[in-house]
């Protein structure tokens, strides 16, 4: 019988049996069954942290392998990118160097009022420090004026704006060819395909503008008003 339920003459009956032993054994009984209840607590906060320990090892393992794989496919990428730029450079080199053979062809015929007898390729401007500051595709010459034309496979209206800072150059750092007798230089932008946009671009600046037909280059018409700009 336990002491719920008791009529209090009873527990205080089963009182009179209990003895400083039986309780010392009760309490020590308690105190074991807690030590044991904590040690397995113990044991499995013990457990749960190393499979948690090992878990994160394992995650970090997995990620660093990820980490390095992917590294492997961008360093494989960039590879890839950077042949890929260099064919393309190479196709346009080849496509621009074909473009200004085909135009330097007999280009001095389109300019035959010009008289121009004389046509050089890749001439180099030099600065008063004799640093190349830019260069002249393609320059037509005779004894007081030259034309110097800059050629593009595809130009744009930024070669346009990028030519008259050229012309400007000219005028600052004339070479020998214009130098000699202090000629006239007026300017042409040449193109394998030259977008009508880019041709009234051009001519309003006063350029002339060339354009590839088949094998041959021919002058594109210009509008009525249009007046050959001078840089001397």
């Amino acid at each position: 019988m336990t002491m719920i339920g008791m009529t209090a003459e009873q527990a205080a009956e089963a009182g009179k049996s209990l003895t400083f032993e039986k309780v010392w054994a009760i309490m020590d009984r308690q105190a074991e069954e807690a030590d044991k209840r904590l040690k397995e607590l113990e044991r499995v906060m013990k457990e749960n942290d190393r499979l948690l320990t090992e878990q994160i090892k394992e995650n970090d393992r997995l990620l660093t392998a990820q980490m390095k794989e992917t590294d492997r496919r961008l360093e494989k990428l960039t590879q890839n990118v950077n042949k890929v730029t260099q064919n393309v450079g190479k196709l346009s080199n080849t496509l621009g160097t074909l473009v200004e053979t085909l135009v330097a062809a007999r280009l001095w015929e389109k300019f035959k009022i010009y008289g121009l007898e004389k046509a050089y390729q890749r001439v180099p401007i030099y600065d008063e420090n004799k640093r190349t500051v830019s260069e002249i595709d393609i320059l037509l010459s005779n004894t007081d004026c030259a034309i110097a034309v800059e050629v593009k496979v595809n130009p744009d209206k930024k070669d346009v704006d990028w030519h008259i800072k050229r012309m400007e150059f000219i005028q600052k750092y004339p070479p020998a060819e214009i130098a000699i007798n202090n000629k006239r230089v007026m300017g042409a932008l040449a193109g394998g395909v030259v977008t009508p946009a880019v041709a009234d671009y051009a001519h309003e600046r006063g350029f002339f503008v060339i354009e590839l037909t088949g094998e041959s280059a021919q002058l594109v018409d210009a509008p009525a008003r249009f007046k050959p700009k001078e840089w001397r």
